[in-house]
């Protein structure tokens, strides 16, 4: 191809015009640079596939099914994740949670034992747990503490 033909060729291929500061030469460089790598690129996605296409029929005569796979990369990642120093923070302040959370119902349980116990030593509650096993003593006897309405004997 003789320089004439390439440049008009370079002009059709990026829309007619070159980008500002650029010489046709440098355009047609790049154009032939960028055409190489595009080969390679090419020739390197069938050199993948063709080692993907190998590495499995590797594993298929080596017994290692997709799910045998998955459950390792599975455990991997798992594993992973353990080790990163974002769980180790996030485990440690949970933990930290955890323990405040602990102590904090404790304290509540404590506190409520004790009110409860301080109600019940209170002359109020006393004289209401009095009334109430007089309530609950007089109908076990038979008696009726009330009469049902309409019953005066």
């Amino acid at each position: 191809m003789d320089s004439m033909n390439q440049g008009s060729m370079m002009n059709e291929a990026s829309g007619g015009s070159l980008p500002p500061g650029m010489t046709e030469e440098e355009a047609l460089e790049l154009q032939l640079e960028l055409s190489k790598v595009e080969d390679e690129i090419q020739t390197l996605r069938h050199v993948l596939t063709a080692k993907e296409r190998h590495a499995g029929d590797l594993k298929r005569r080596l017994g290692i099914s997709p799910l045998a796979e998955f459950k390792n990369n599975i455990s991997k990642g798992w594993q992973d994740v353990q080790s990163s120093n974002a769980y180790k923070k996030t485990q440690e302040t949970l933990s930290q949670a955890s323990q405040m959370t602990s102590a904090a119902f404790s304290t509540m349980g404590s506190a409520l034992r004790n009110r409860f116990g301080e109600m019940r030593n209170s002359s109020t509650f006393k004289t209401f747990e009095d009334k109430l096993s007089k309530v609950a003593g007089s109908g076990s006897n038979g008696e009726d503490a009330h009469p049902p309405p309409g019953n005066d004997s």
